[in-house]
């Protein structure tokens, strides 16, 4: 099929779109710190006045009026925000979350001037391939929950013990209990050299690395920087965007090429807002629970392999619990100028040349073709497409998406 010009320069001006907009260099460097190298150990303490708040703002929440479609073609809908708010204040309960959280051991570090919160899991079996695995937004390390046991220990889950990891969570700088920048320049380059410090402050001389989402971006941004002890990294939103038009496109190709197309024209102005004016959404994310709630419901529904509800397939418990993850810790505004820091950023090939795996989850933004795949990753060590998921791949389906981690560093264990 000949290329239909118009649709790939709409896709390649959209892809270009904020860095056009802006001028900010995403790899600034902030002055040198003094790094405290301690790493401390740390439990979420939430405090009874905090929760006593948020029922309180929950009660005296002012409504917008209901949209004027049957769908969310003007975003998330009034009755199904209400329904999720309803069990927010008389059903849902913080301190399970908060008990299951504490329940790992977690660690805080200063990294280059910013406290690093992370959970450490090991491994109970021997030789355990150390990895380290980030979130994106609008996820946190709840999404990571349930993948914590399946990947730790494979035996209890249909595994191997030569399956094992020893699992690495950190909360992105701004995100959750990690501290919030207060200087420019915490942009995806810095977050994956902290990341390598962060490793080998844990004694880890070789290790994999895994993200969706931001995590992708991190985690590719470290194979592109290739330190030494990263063996091969594993995604599940790649970017592998050839930059040059190719002369044809194969269906899968054209598939891909259609979903972008769609996702920057009707799906990416919560992108071009944080990216451009992170401060002033910022306002309303900390001061109204329902309009950070609103705001990644949306997202919820939109990219989970779910129909538009979420709630069937993650529940509203485990949604709040992410959503909590922002409250509590006021970090909307933070959360939200990582897209600013990143803002040059697109879906185009990065240069990478260590061991990459790939999986494809059937409702992901896009579908990355195989063909792209192999041609932006020279060392493509496996791909795969799964018939589930969706973006919040580890969230909606754990056992699939730990299987696929599995397969992925399998190789990688046999060089070790």
């Amino acid at each position: 099929m000949l290329i239909p010009p118009s649709i790939f320069t709409r896709v390649l001006s959209a892809l270009l779109v904020m860095s056009a907009a802006l001028s900010i260099d995403a790899h600034a460097q902030a002055p040198a710190t003094t790094n405290d190298s301690e790493v401390r150990p740390f439990k979420i303490a939430v405090a009874q006045s905090d929760l006593d708040e948020l029922n309180r703002r929950l009660d005296a929440t002012r409504w917008p009026d209901a949209e004027t479609v049957p769908d969310a073609s003007q975003g998330a809908q009034l009755a199904k925000v209400k329904a999720l708010v309803d069990h927010w204040r008389h059903s849902y309960d913080w301190r399970r979350v908060e008990a299951r959280i504490n329940s790992y051991p977690q660690f805080v570090t200063r990294i280059d001037g910013v406290d690093i919160h992370f959970l450490h899991i090991k491994s109970k079996h021997k030789n355990a391939l150390p990895l380290i695995m980030t979130h994106g937004w609008p996820g946190s390390i709840v999404e990571l929950l349930d993948v914590i046991g399946p990947l730790t220990d494979p035996t209890a889950y249909g595994g191997k013990a030569e399956d094992a990891f020893d699992l690495v969570l950190p909360s992105l700088p701004g995100y959750g209990f990690s501290g919030k920048p207060v200087e420019p320049g915490w942009g995806r380059a810095r977050v994956a050299r902290a990341w390598d410090t962060l490793m080998k402050r844990l004694g880890y001389t070789h290790y994999v690395a895994q993200g969706g989402d931001w995590g992708a971006v991190v985690t590719q941004e470290m194979g592109h920087q290739a330190p030494v002890g990263l063996l091969a990294i594993h995604i599940n939103m790649p970017a592998v965007v050839p930059r040059t038009p190719p002369t044809k496109f194969s269906a899968d190709e054209q598939a891909a090429m259609d979903s972008l197309n769609a996702f920057f024209g009707k799906g990416a102005g919560y992108a071009q807002i944080q990216a451009s004016r992170p401060q002033t959404i910022g306002y309303a994310l900390a001061d109204s629970p329902v309009g950070q709630a609103a705001w990644i419901y949306e997202k919820l529904a939109a990219w989970s392999d779910s129909n538009g509800q979420p709630e069937k397939v993650l529940g509203y418990d485990r949604m709040l619990d992410d959503i909590m993850m922002y409250w509590l810790t006021n970090t909307g505004t933070s959360s939200a100028r990582f897209y600013w820091e990143n803002s040059d950023l697109a879906f185009f090939v990065v240069g990478i040349d260590i061991p990459v795996g790939v999986t494809v989850f059937p409702k992901e933004i896009y579908q990355a073709p195989r063909s792209w795949s192999e041609q932006a990753y020279p060392k493509l060590m496996y791909w795969n497409k799964v018939d589930r998921g969706g973006h919040f791949a580890a969230f909606e389906q754990p056992e699939l998406f730990a299987r696929e981690v599995r397969s992925a560093f399998a190789g990688i264990r046999k060089l070790r």
